[in-house]
């Protein structure tokens, strides 16, 4: 048992090693900023040099809180302001978003070899590469909520709530995931009190249990709700410090002395909600959220024609998950649901599911892209090695362990051989144009 132990733990940090290399290879590549880069970039050189965001010397509105933005600067900080300073603090984050995939799989899923197996799907999910490799915000998130899930899993529920306050401090959704998931594990908690405490008829006792349970929802609440506020709005240090920053002399100019700094801050994040609810311009890649999952309309980051020996080339970064491996997700979620329905087995990962995809359906007509499901990824994955114990453990015993383990390498290979498939039009490499629209299975994907 150690031996196996042993020899799957170097097996998951060798699948993280191989992460850590995808992510940098050619990471400068495409050599200039490409999709919403030229925001988030633009807005880390800001932070660098003026603590906040500015245009032409002037406030700059801005719809997403700074953290995010940090980390890009981070990069440049450190390797210069070029693509590879630009990216690096975010493939950084991606490479340890396959490692907290896999050290969660392990415990939900109570053996390390589930945490292989799924650490092997997210290095060749093609989605988790191309958001690790580009200046984003979505796979900063991503990875701060994992490492969140993983301090929950393990009830180190302050360390969550910090977490869980980087990712709000990143993007907003992180809400969805903070409400979901505090809601999960304190219902949880007080069902397990509740079974490890033999509780007695008497109506003093009852009252001592109400108390206990009272004094356990509020901790909880300061730990994962009130501790992720007051990191997000000291993430805002830089708006607080300067006067530069949009709407922040807001409260004086309208009159208000009573808290002027902290009104103006309000009234600045009202501002990003009503942006953000009337966001519904037209997109060429605009994907609604029932598609994500089927990765339908996938993103095209950057695509060129350059010049090349077989006449016409094709340079493409696509934001897509590695078809395979989507597909099988929505199989696995299936038999996920029927299982939960029966046994109320894998909530967790359900809960995770749900939490990043479901609260879009809420927003029709907003303009939404297939990228937005990097979030809930991970937990896609998870629900594929979670259907992968079930049936497992379901088959015959006519099914030799042989067999099994065969059928289960069959599938990653399968998965893995789709992913170097695709590969060229994640990576950017520079493709002839006959070898480029070959890849490319629907014309929904062009």
């Amino acid at each position: 048992m150690i031996r196996a132990f042993g020899n799957r733990t170097v097996a998951i940090w060798t699948v993280v090693a191989a992460a850590l290399f995808l992510r940098l290879f050619r990471l400068s590549t495409p050599g200039k900023l490409i999709f919403d880069e030229i925001y988030y970039v633009d807005g880390a050189r800001d932070y660098l040099d003026f603590g906040v965001e500015v245009s032409a010397n002037k406030p700059e509105f801005i719809v997403h809180p700074p953290i995010g933005k940090w980390v890009i600067a981070l990069g440049i900080r450190t390797f210069g302001d070029n693509p590879f300073g630009w990216r690096v603090g975010v493939a950084l984050l991606g490479t340890l978003s396959i490692l907290m995939i896999a050290k969660i799989a392990s415990r939900l899923l109570g053996a390390l070899g589930y945490g292989l197996i799924a650490a092997l799907l997210a290095l060749f999910d093609g989605l988790n590469l191309v958001m690790s490799r580009t200046a984003l915000l979505d796979m900063t998130l991503t990875t701060f909520l994992l490492i969140a899930t993983w301090f929950l899993i393990e009830r180190r529920f302050l360390l969550a709530g910090i977490f869980f306050g980087l990712s709000l401090g990143t993007k907003w959704n992180a809400i969805f995931y903070i409400l979901a998931f505090t809601l999960f594990f304190l219902l949880r908690e007080i069902r397990e009190n509740a079974k490890n405490r033999k509780l007695l008829e008497s109506a003093e006792a009852s009252q001592s249990n109400l108390r206990e349970v009272i004094g356990l929802v509020l901790l909880r609440k300061l730990q994962l709700l009130v501790v992720p506020l007051v990191v997000y709005v000291a993430s805002w240090f830089g708006w607080f410090s300067s006067m530069r920053g949009w709407s922040r002399s807001w409260a004086e100019e309208n009159g208000i002395s009573l808290f002027p700094t902290l009104r103006s801050f309000i009234h600045y994040q009202f501002e990003i909600l009503n942006f953000h609810q009337g966001l519904n311009s037209r997109h060429n890649y605009r994907s609604d959220a029932w598609q994500w999952i089927f990765q339908w309309r996938p993103t095209s980051f950057f695509y060129e024609s350059p010049k090349c020996s077989v006449g016409n080339c094709s340079q493409e970064v696509l934001a897509m998950g590695t078809p395979l491996l989507w597909w099988s997700g929505v199989l696995a979620l299936v038999v996920l649901i029927v299982l939960w329905l029966r046994y109320r087995r894998h909530s967790l990962i359900l809960f995770g599911v749900a939490a990043g995809w479901l609260p879009w359906f809420a927003f029709p007509d907003r303009t939404t892209f297939s990228f937005y499901s990097i979030i809930f990824e991970p937990w896609v994955i998870l629900t594929i090695v979670a259907a992968i114990k079930e049936i497992n453990e379901r088959l015959p015993a006519r099914f030799s362990r042989r067999a099994r383990k065969g059928a289960l390498a069959l599938y990653i290979s399968i998965i893995g051989g789709n992913f170097l498939y695709h590969a060229p039009i994640f990576l950017a490499i520079t493709l002839s144009y006959e070898h480029w629209r070959s890849l490319m299975w629907f014309s929904s994907w062009i």
